[in-house]
């Protein structure tokens, strides 16, 4: 089965141009469901019952349905592969409903949050102007996390203001950057990058204190103490400022149909849940401020 499980991440790396992250999902995902059969199996028996008996084992191991939804997702592609392979005769999963999902709203920064956010950094100092750099770029474009700390040293056009994203599925878009973000950006590569390069990086944009590529990791450890610094105490992650940016377009007047080619979604309706937050805001201010609400 292992080397079914090689076969399986390698044919979806080549045919639909995956991100490392997601490979390395689908293999964690492929990995465990085989240590739990030969566990509790000692062979392995593609039988429906065998799934759903594992989808309850991750519920009993406190998993959220969206991550035993995950999970499942992962099994019936894989699965969907062996059959289409001829591996195995029948695809095990192919009548087993996925979890009903809590549909729950991301949290999103008001912009008096979001100004303290980033005035947080210490501007005069070398990780500060870096960070600062970081926090400004994310909000500026909307881009993932991992899109950020991929970034290259030709990845941008500062003289119009647009930088080149490689996202999900390796596909690229152009996305506009505004004059704050530019000026941080700059003030970073002219005073403090020069000082983090010890090790002569001719590639990534922002780098650690050892001059190393900046992780996903490393910048959620400094997001979750500029946001204790700026005494903001709304659940956060790495993709509230995703959230943020397009929800503060939207409330600003926005087109829909643009923030869905800004965040790279391939389908609107990944991009019409900011809808619901700025309806929810607007309600929100109406009945705080409506004296007969």
């Amino acid at each position: 089965m292992d080397e079914h499980i090689s076969l399986f991440l390698n044919a979806i790396k080549i045919e639909k141009g995956l991100s490392l992250n997601t490979l390395e999902s689908y293999s964690r995902d492929l990995v465990h469901f085989h240590q739990y059969v030969l566990d509790k199996h000692k062979k392995w028996p593609l039988k429906r019952e065998i799934i759903i008996q594992y989808l309850a084992h991750l519920y009993d191991l406190g998993l959220s349905s969206k991550s035993v939804a995950r999970h499942l997702s992962s099994l019936r592609s894989f699965f969907k592969f062996l059959s289409q392979e001829e591996k195995i005769k029948e695809n095990p999963t192919c009548d087993i409903e996925m979890p009903k999902l809590q549909k729950t709203l991301p949290s999103v920064l008001s912009e008096e949050e979001m100004k303290r956010l980033l005035e947080a950094p210490d501007g005069k100092t070398v990780l500060g102007i870096r960070d600062q750099a970081m926090l400004e770029l994310l909000y500026a474009t909307g881009m993932r996390v991992s899109e950020l700390v991929s970034l290259s040293l030709h990845a941008f056009d500062m003289k119009i203001g647009y930088l080149k994203v490689q996202g999900k599925g390796s596909k690229e878009r152009l996305i506009p950057f505004g004059d704050i973000a530019k000026e941080k950006l700059e003030k970073y590569l002219e005073e403090s990058r020069p000082k983090l390069d010890k090790k002569n990086n001719q590639k990534d944009v922002f780098l650690s204190r050892k001059g190393e590529k900046m992780s996903r990791q490393s910048f959620w450890l400094l997001l979750k103490k500029y946001t204790l610094k700026a005494g903001i105490t709304k659940e956060m992650s790495p993709h509230t400022l995703r959230h943020t940016f397009a929800t503060h377009l939207l409330e600003r007047g926005a087109d829909l149909r643009v923030i869905q080619a800004l965040l790279g979604h391939s389908d609107i309706s990944s991009t019409q849940i900011y809808t619901h937050i700025s309806r929810k805001t607007l309600e929100e201010t109406y009945k705080k401020f409506h004296p007969r609400a």
